[in-house]
């Protein structure tokens, strides 16, 4: 028996949507050395775990190896670990990390081993304005840092404001601050409740300094970092705060939040046959943007609070953030012809409450007897 197909009465067509643009996780640190196992045509390789560096060649006693070691050691464990190269004999520190950047651009946080004070000034003037976003760890043991001398690498790097670099005072272990970014990216699981803060944390493989409350603040008021014991029972990170004295955490976390944003808004435009430049259309960019700060509600990054700062729009000052965001534009009739006639979309205005963290408490004990 003969039969006709079933286009006739339903023709049926299949688009499949573009895929999402891959988003930087935000968990991958590198680490940067002269050694040769990683060639300059290569420049950048990444290791899921110490024993892929093994069966890589690498002998053990590399720097490259041993602040890998530091890195790994963590708890939660990294997942990856990027390593770069740079070329001893005709590279600068900063063109090596450069190319780095130009080879892998999924590494967020860096850490360069055998810098010396002039390198590590340079390479955080590069990593404040590297695109995309990223962030220096780095260590010291330069004598004048727990004096507070003048013209000291804390002083100097909080006096030119630098806001992505976090350096750590550390005279008893090598490559001591591979261990801090170990944790920093060990804890950005980006998992539900996942926010976390550098300060107070136990870094593995770090052997706590030996230094008075005097020297601690110094370096605290220099916005630097150190390991120490308290107590005789806790060997503790302290403070984790960049150059600039702005939390890691927080630095991180925002540039998650931008990424995510920015990500999200792209996709729509791109999966949509247009986003109509009406207030429906604007409503659903508004809608687009709410996922990525849901998610960064749900990681305990924002939460509801008052919003105390300067109104914007329909939020004044006083007012209740209650999911911890509100996202308001202005109408597109009240656009400027120009900005009509180029397409774009009024302004819209994003406001968060940061959770925050509790670094400090003060008790009082009242007894009666």
């Amino acid at each position: 028996m003969s039969t006709l197909p079933l286009n006739d009465i339903c023709d049926i067509s299949v688009a499949v949507g573009p895929t999402s643009a891959v988003r930087t996780s935000f968990n991958l640190g590198l680490i940067v050395g002269k050694s040769e196992q990683i060639t300059t045509d290569e420049r950048v390789k990444v290791y899921s775990k110490m024993a892929d560096l093994t069966a890589d060649g690498w002998g053990g006693t590399e720097p490259e190896f041993l602040a890998a070691q530091k890195y790994f050691s963590q708890s939660p464990r990294p997942t990856k670990v990027a390593i770069g190269r740079q070329d001893a004999e005709n590279e600068t520190v900063v063109q090596a990390v450069t190319a780095c950047r130009e080879a892998n651009s999924e590494w967020y946080a860096a850490y360069v081993c055998d810098t010396q004070k002039s390198d590590i000034i340079s390479l955080a003037q590069y990593i404040d304005s590297a695109s995309p976003e990223s962030y220096l760890f780095y260590d010291t043991s330069d004598s004048d840092i727990a004096t507070g001398a003048e013209g000291n690498l804390f002083t100097t790097l909080k006096k030119n404001t630098t806001h992505r670099a976090l350096g750590q005072y550390s005279t008893k272990t090598t490559y001591a601050a591979a261990g801090i970014m170990g944790v920093a990216m060990g804890r950005n699981t980006n998992t539900a409740g996942s926010a976390y803060t550098l300060a107070y944390k136990t870094v593995n493989g770090v052997e706590a300094e030996s230094l008075n409350s005097t020297q601690v603040t110094v370096i605290k008021n220099n916005n630097g970092n150190y390991y120490i014991n308290r107590g005789s029972v806790y060997n503790l990170f302290e403070m984790g705060v960049s150059a600039d004295g702005t939390k890691f955490d927080e630095v991180l976390n925002l540039d998650m939040l931008s990424n995510n944003i920015q990500t999200a808004v792209v996709s729509a435009l791109a999966r949509s046959s247009k986003i109509p430049q009406t207030d429906a259309g604007i409503d659903n960019l508004l809608n687009v943007i709410t996922e990525p700060l849901e998610k960064a509600r749900e990681i305990g990054f924002i939460a509801p609070g008052v919003w105390n700062t300067e109104g914007v729009l329909t939020v004044e000052k006083g007012d209740t953030l209650s999911r911890g965001y509100v996202i308001i534009s202005d109408s597109v009739d009240n656009q400027s012809q120009a900005d009509r006639e180029s397409r774009k979309a009024p302004p819209i205005y994003i406001l968060i409450k940061c959770a925050g963290a509790i670094e400090y408490v003060s008790v009082k004990l009242y007894v009666d007897r």
